[in-house]
C-alpha cells in the first residue's frame, strides 16, 4: 500500500546501513563525495538503533541488504557483476546474494508443491533433497521424477514473497515521487515509470507459469545457437508457484577456478556470453534479463546454459533497429549519426541542435575509444551518455531501460572471466550484421510486403472506413470547402489503392 507510511521504510534503510556498518563501505563503494557522506551519515546516524541487525556472520553489505528484503537483494545483485563499478572487495561480497541466500526448510517447499501440484511430493518425485541454491525470490530443489526417473531441478517461490516484495517496491514508489517534488529536474527521468517497469518486471517473476512461457520461447529461439543450452520445462510439474525443469549440469560462471580446472578458454567464453546477449536481443527481441553469475553454468563440454527466466526483456523491432543503429554509430564514430537517430527516434526533444548534440556524443566517445582494452566500459559509456541527454533533456526511455541494465550485467559477467576483453571488437560483428539485415534493400522489401499483408487484411473494410471518414470530414467542413476536400480524400483512396497493388505485386514476387 502506497503512502507517506513509508517514509518509516526508506528512514529504515538508511539506519540498517549504519547500523551494518554497511554505511561507509557503500559511500567508499560508489566514492561519494565529502558533501554526501555528510548528509547520508547526519540523517541515518539518529536512527541507527532502529536498522535491522541482520545476520552478524554475513559481510556489512551483504548482511544489510539481505536484512532490508527481496527488492533490496535484487539491487545488491546487479552490482555484484560490477567490480569496475564498486571494487573487487563489494563485488565479491555481494556475490553470495545471486544463490546462497539462507534457505527455507524443505519441509515448507515440499508442502508449497503439494498444493500446487495437487498430489503428494512421494508420489510425483523418487527423491527430493535439501535446497542447492536460494535466491532472493526462490529456491532450488534436486529431485527425481517417479515416473521416468529423470533428474529434474524444483523451483518454489519463498512463502509470502510477494507480500514482502510489495512492502519494498512502494517504498521505492514513494521515493520516486519525492525525486519528482524536491528535484523538478529529475522529473525528465521519468523515475515513477522507471518504478512502475521495475514492479511489472518483478510481479511477472513472481508467477512461475509465466516464467516456464518464457524459458519456452527462449528455448525455441536460441535452439541452434552454438555454445548455448538451456534445461528443459516439465509442464506437467509446474504451476504459479513451482516450476520443473531438467537438472544442468556444470559449474558456476562466477568461479574462475573451476573452469579452468575444467580447461575451458576463458578469453573465448567471455565473448561468447557477449556475443550471445547481443544475438538474442538484435535478432530475436527477447533476451535473458538477468544474465549474472548465479543464472550461468559452464557444461563439461563448454556450453554456457542459462537459468531464472522471471526476467526477460522484450523490445519491438523498430526499437532494435534504433539501439543497433546507435551502437554502430558508436562503432564506427559517426556521431552525426548516432545524433540524427536520436532525434528521428523522438528520444531527444526536436528543437534541440542536432549538430551540437554530435559534438557532445563526440565527447563521449573519442575519450572511451582511446583507452586501452581493459578499461573500455559499457557503463563508463552510459555514465557519460547520460550526462549529455541530460543536458538535451532527453527523457529516460522505460523500453530500453532493462535492455541497457542488462548490457551492463553481461558487460561485468564478461570482464570477469577476462578482464582484458574489448566489447566494442566482439560486438562490431554482430551489429554490424543486424544493420545490414535490418536496414539494407532486403529489408525495405520485406518491410513493403508487411504492409502489405495488413493492407490486404483490411482490405475488405477499407471502403466502409473510407466512407465513414469522408462523411465525418463532410460534415465537420464549411459548405464552400466540401466539394474540393472530396476530391482530395478521392485522390488520396486512389493513390492508397494503388500503392497496395503495388505492395500485393511485390508480395507475390517474393
Amino acid at each position: 500500500m502506497r503512502g507517506p507510511h513509508n517514509i518509516w521504510r526508506l528512514i529504515r534503510t538508511g539506519a540498517t546501513l549504519e547500523r551494518t556498518g554497511a554505511m561507509n563501505f557503500v559511500l567508499d563503494a560508489f566514492e561519494a563525495p565529502k558533501a554526501v557522506r555528510l548528509v547520508a551519515r547526519a540523517l541515518a546516524i539518529p536512527f541507527k538503533p532502529l536498522g535491522y541487525k541482520g545476520d552478524p556472520n554475513l559481510q556489512p553489505a551483504t548482511r544489510a541488504l539481505t536484512a532490508l528484503g527481496p527488492a533490496y537483494i535484487k539491487f545488491g545483485q546487479i552490482l555484484s557483476t560490477r567490480p569496475d563499478v564498486v571494487g573487487d572487495e563489494m563485488a565479491l561480497q555481494l556475490r553470495v546474494l545471486q544463490d546462497q541466500l539462507p534457505a527455507f526448510p524443505v519441509a515448507v517447499a515440499k508442502a508449497e508443491v503439494e498444493k500446487e501440484l495437487g498430489q503428494p511430493v512421494d508420489v510425483i518425485f523418487s527423491e527430493f533433497s535439501e535446497p542447492v541454491a536460494a535466491a532472493s525470490i526462490a529456491q532450488v530443489h534436486k529431485a527425481r521424477l517417479a515416473s521416468t526417473g529423470e533428474e529434474v531441478a524444483v523451483k518454489v517461490l519463498r512463502p509470502g514473497i510477494e507480500k514482502a516484495f510489495q512492502k519494498d517496491v512502494d517504498a521505492f514508489y514513494l521515493a520516486a515521487r519525492m525525486v519528482e517534488l524536491f528535484s523538478p529536474g529529475s522529473r525528465r527521468l521519468r523515475p515513477m515509470d522507471v518504478i512502475e517497469h521495475f514492479d511489472g518486471v518483478v510481479r511477472g517473476e513472481l508467477d512461475l507459469r509465466l516464467e516456464s512461457s518464457a524459458a519456452s520461447e527462449y528455448a525455441a529461439n536460441t535452439k541452434d545457437d552454438a555454445g548455448f543450452e538451456l534445461p528443459a520445462i516439465k509442464w506437467d510439474y509446474s504451476a504459479r508457484r513451482v516450476m520443473t525443469l531438467g537438472w544442468a549440469e556444470g559449474v558456476s560462471m562466477g568461479d574462475n577456478a573451476a573452469i579452468d580446472a575444467a580447461g575451458h578458454d576463458r578469453v573465448e567464453m567471455s565473448e561468447r556470453i557477449l556475443a550471445l546477449f547481443l544475438q538474442h536481443a538484435l535478432r530475436d527481441g527477447f533476451f535473458h534479463g538477468d544474465m549474472h553469475q548465479g543464472n550461468l553454468k559452464v557444461a563439461a563440454n563448454g556450453n554456457i546454459i542459462a537459468l531464472d527466466f522471471g526476467i526477460m526483456g522484450h523490445i519491438d523491432e523498430y526499437t532494435r533497429r534504433v539501439y543497433a543503429e546507435i551502437l554502430y554509430g558508436f562503432i564506427r564514430k559517426d556521431y552525426k549519426r548516432v545524433a540524427e537517430v536520436h532525434f528521428e527516434a523522438g528520444y531527444v526533444p526536436a528543437d534541440k541542435d542536432v549538430d551540437e548534440f554530435a559534438r557532445a556524443l563526440r565527447a563521449v566517445g573519442e575519450p572511451i575509444f582511446g583507452m586501452d582494452a581493459d578499461h573500455i566500459s559499457m557503463a563508463r559509456l552510459l555514465a557519460y551518455l547520460f550526462e549529455v541527454t541530460e543536458r538535451f533533456g532527453m527523457e529516460t526511455r522505460t523500453e530500453l531501460i532493462l535492455l541497457q541494465r542488462t548490457m551492463v550485467v553481461v558487460e561485468g559477467v564478461a570482464r570477469s572471466l577476462n578482464p582484458q576483453m574489448n566489447i566494442w571488437q566482439v560486438a562490431a560483428p554482430i551489429v554490424t550484421d543486424y544493420i545490414t539485415k535490418s536496414i539494407g534493400p532486403k529489408a525495405i522489401i520485406n518491410d513493403l510486403t508487411k504492409t502489405a499483408r495488413v493492407l490486404s487484411r483490411f482490405g475488405p473494410r477499407l471502403p466502409a472506413l473510407v466512407e465513414a471518414a469522408l462523411i465525418r470530414q463532410a460534415d465537420a467542413l464549411p459548405p464552400a470547402q466540401k466539394p474540393f476536400k472530396r476530391y482530395i480524400a478521392l485522390a488520396a483512396v486512389l493513390g492508397a489503392a494503388g500503392a497496395t497493388a503495388i505492395l500485393l505485386l511485390i508480395d507475390t514476387l517474393t
